[in-house]
């Protein structure tokens, strides 16, 4: 039995096919400006990559910002449930997880059998989310897939104190104006999304092991800067991006 889970966030759309034991196959796209749209093409693809037509799926279900968008899921589900049960599945010793999304950044703490117990969510600002270090990084003229491991290279992190993220850009542009080293000016950036994020961690009370879910996991520079200020290591699998639509897929298997 097929089940597929699908991940529409604000900026990329992933989608997982789960045979009830292990994943079949994965894609991931951009999402644009229509989420509809995004999330049939992405269903269209991920049936191409696979070899299979619609009958082939048992069950859908859909989480994430566009997750009401999907006509063809059988269920939405939040993104909390979702990425709390597909960390689960990869790393099974996990008890928090950090998920910065690019609408949203979210902080869950799971129990000893990987249930959600507690979670708290920033989704009034972009300034703890993905979209922030986009935009950022754009204001940097650097590629986001450049921008972490740029920032590890800044040995005098300059200090971004505006807490708005169109405020930020402006003060990146008076630092670069200044002189301040691109390095470090990328590293101040990381520092002012990670201690936003880190003070989420400690307000909700965090339990060890910890892992990220979601894109910014594949950022070296927020998992750096995350670690030095919450003093303990935070681990990642290489289908962090696809947390999401992992556990909507696990979802899926139990309907």
């Amino acid at each position: 039995m097929l089940t597929l889970g699908v991940d529409i966030g604000s900026l990329t759309a992933k989608g997982i096919l789960f045979d009830g034991n292990q994943i079949v196959e994965k894609y991931l796209m951009p999402v644009g400006y229509n989420s509809k749209k995004a999330s049939e093409k992405l269903i269209k693809a991920l049936m191409e990559k696979a070899g299979i037509v619609d009958t082939d799926i048992k069950n859908i279900v859909a989480t994430g910002y566009g997750r009401n968008n999907v006509e063809k899921a059988d269920k939405a589900v939040s993104e909390i449930i979702c990425h709390g049960k597909g960390v689960h599945f990869l790393l099974p010793h996990i008890r928090t997880i950090i998920d910065i999304g690019g609408q949203d950044s979210k902080v869950i703490v799971l129990d000893v059998s990987g249930k959600v117990s507690n979670f708290v969510m920033n989704d009034k600002c972009a300034a703890g989310t993905g979209r922030f270090l986009d935009v950022m990084a754009r204001a940097m003229e650097t590629e986001i897939e450049d921008f972490g491991p740029l920032a590890l290279q800044g040995e005098n992190p300059s200090k971004i104190s505006s807490v708005c993220t169109v405020f930020a850009e402006s003060e990146i542009i008076s630092l670069v104006a200044k002189g301040e080293k691109r390095e470090d000016i990328t590293s101040g950036i990381h520092w002012s999304i990670a201690r936003r994020i880190a003070s989420m961690v400690k307000r909700l009370g965090m339990v060890t092991p910890v892992a990220m879910s979601g894109g910014v996991a594949l950022n070296v520079g927020v998992i750096d800067t995350l670690e030095q200020i919450l003093e303990t290591k935070i681990e990642t699998s290489a289908l962090s991006q696809y947390g999401g639509a992992l556990g909507a897929a696990l979802m899926a298997a139990e309907l």
